[in-house]
């Protein structure tokens, strides 16, 4: 599990139980993507909700699944948050 400590302090990550990642202090989860099978009974992995693309279509959902995790930790997690 990967965490990224931003220099204002904040904490980002990908949500898994590896820590107990509320003695880190508060959080704020919000969803990265959706894993949905296709018509055709394959998955895809869809990040719009980071502004991202639909991955896929894939045989399996663990595959649909592992691209998730890799795309999120290769364009999400070490991007730089834009200024509000």
């Amino acid at each position: 599990m990967q965490l990224v400590v931003t220099p204002a302090g904040n904490i980002r990550c990908l949500y898994a139980e590896a820590i107990p990642l509320n003695n880190l202090g508060t959080l704020a989860i919000a969803r990265g993507s959706h894993v949905e099978p296709t018509d055709a009974g394959q998955w895809q992995a869809d990040l719009a909700p980071v502004n991202g693309p639909i991955l896929g279509p894939f045989a399996t959902r663990s595959a649909a699944l592992a691209a998730e995790v890799a795309w999120l930790e290769t364009h999400w997690l070490t991007a730089v948050p834009a200024a509000a």
